[in-house]
C-alpha cells in the first residue's frame, strides 16, 4: 500500500542524508521526496511517498523516531489528508497542436506558462492521478520535458505536524 509519510525534522546539514540512509540501509524505495524548511527556519518538513504493507511503514516510522534530528513523524494516510504535486511539462506545439494542447490545458484546469513558436510549458497541481492522466491524455510524441516535484500533502483539519 502507498504511504505518504510526513516528518518535521532539525534544518541542518546531513539531516536529509541520515533520513534517506535510513530507507535504502533496509532495501525500502522512496518512490517521492519533497522537503523544505518551514514556518521556523530551524525546522524543515520532508513528506517521503513509499509503498510498504502496514508492518513495514510502522517499522520505517518507529527507525525514523529514533534519529536525533526527526522531531515529529506522522503518516498522512492513516487519516483525513490533502495532498498535491506540481508538474511543469513541455509540450511540443505547432500548427493544428497548439488548440489542442490549450483545450487538454482547459480540461485539466492547468496553465501555460511559457509560449514559444514551438513549445508550451504548462503548469498542472493536483494528486499524482490527475497528473498521470494528464500525461495519457496527451500524445507521447508530443512531451518534451517532465518535471515534478512528488507529493506533498497536510493532514485535514485539526490534524497537525508541529512541535
Amino acid at each position: 500500500m502507498r504511504h505518504i509519510i510526513s516528518i518535521l525534522l532539525e534544518n541542518e546539514p546531513g539531516a536529509l542524508s541520515r533520513v534517506v540512509g535510513l530507507f535504502s540501509a533496509r532495501g525500502y524505495n522512496i518512490e517521492t521526496l519533497t522537503v523544505a524548511p518551514t514556518e521556523d527556519p530551524s525546522l524543515s518538513r520532508m513528506t517521503i511517498v513509499s509503498v510498504g504493507s502496514e508492518d513495514v511503514i510502522e517499522q520505517i516510522t518507529k527507525h525514523l523516531n529514533r534519529l536525533v534530528e526527526v522531531v515529529k513523524v506522522i503518516d498522512l494516510t492513516d487519516g483525513p489528508h490533502i495532498e498535491r504535486e506540481l508538474m511543469l511539462i513541455k509540450v511540443r506545439a505547432v500548427g493544428k497542436e497548439r488548440e489542442e494542447m490549450k483545450r487538454i490545458t482547459d480540461i485539466f484546469r492547468g496553465r501555460i506558462i511559457d509560449v514559444t513558436d514551438k513549445a508550451y510549458t504548462i503548469e498542472l497541481t493536483g494528486d499524482s492521478s490527475k497528473l498521470d492522466a494528464f500525461i495519457e491524455a496527451t500524445d507521447r510524441g508530443a512531451i518534451l520535458e517532465t518535471v515534478r516535484t512528488g507529493c506533498s500533502g497536510v493532514g485535514r483539519g485539526e490534524r497537525i505536524l508541529k512541535v
